[in-house]
């Protein structure tokens, strides 16, 4: 043998770059593939939150109205939190002011798990909001969205106040301003209650906005795969009022 070929056989064969990139690709394919496998052979969390738009909104009215009568059932969050541990299947997603006074949990007599919730004050879809909505309904399924507004909001009051002032309010709550102001901008051209008017306007316009984002939530509402809606929650009495669907 030739001392040349005696040195090949000897040297480490180095693979191409196509080579590398091509089997990385396909183990990339087949790890994705058996994840997919794997998601779909295994049970969620809580199957009882499999529900159509329609019965998901039915069950979460149901726990507002027990919620009013004050008879909300005992929730057992030992076996919920064990049940939990590998997943989440809410059945509705909450979008809430961070008023103290609301929390959707309670209102809708919800047990963990049940409710994929995002508070903002003065509850306006922005960026990160919208991205939640995606990923709540895109990855864990989830069939309903409710837009909750509530009576006597603060940051629709001082929206109101800021924008008929002309006054820049402190820090960063000019942000929630921004956000607010076309929906009492445009209550303002309404006849009655100011403020009521500018929280449904709010609550109208965030419902139209998660209904239109593109290309995730607009798709699943046409496909009758979601449903997105408004309601305005009451402070003394502790019922939610549902908006008419546009």
């Amino acid at each position: 043998m030739c001392d040349k070929c005696s040195e090949n056989l000897h040297q480490p064969v180095t693979p191409s770059r196509r080579s590398v990139m091509l089997f990385a690709t396909s183990a990339l394919g087949l790890a994705l593939g058996g994840t997919a496998l794997a998601k779909e052979a295994k049970a969620p969390p809580k199957p009882q939150n499999v529900l159509s738009p329609d019965a998901a909104l039915k069950r979460l009215m149901e726990g507002n109205a027990r919620y009013v009568s004050g008879v909300s059932r005992r929730h057992d969050f030992t076996h919920e939190r064990e049940a939990l541990v590998g997943g989440q299947n809410p059945y509705a997603a909450v979008l809430s002011c961070a008023d103290s006074r609301i929390a959707p949990e309670y209102a809708f007599d919800t047990g963990r798990g049940d409710l994929f919730v995002c508070r903002v004050a003065g509850n306006f879809a922005g960026d990160e909001t919208v991205a939640s909505m995606e990923y709540t309904v895109a990855v864990l399924g989830t069939p309903l969205i409710m837009v909750l507004g509530h009576d006597n909001c603060g940051a629709v009051d001082a929206t109101i106040k800021s924008l008929k002032d002309d006054k820049p309010l402190p820090g960063h709550i000019p942000s929630l301003v921004s956000a607010i102001a076309p929906a009492v901008k445009a209550a303002a051209q309404q006849s009655g209650n100011a403020l009521d008017n500018a929280i449904r306007q709010n609550v109208i316009d965030n419902v139209a906005k998660l209904k239109s984002a593109a290309p995730i939530l607009n798709a699943a509402v046409e496909q009758g795969k979601l449903k997105v809606l408004g309601g305005i929650y009451r402070l003394r009495t502790g019922t939610v009022e549902l908006l008419a669907q546009a």
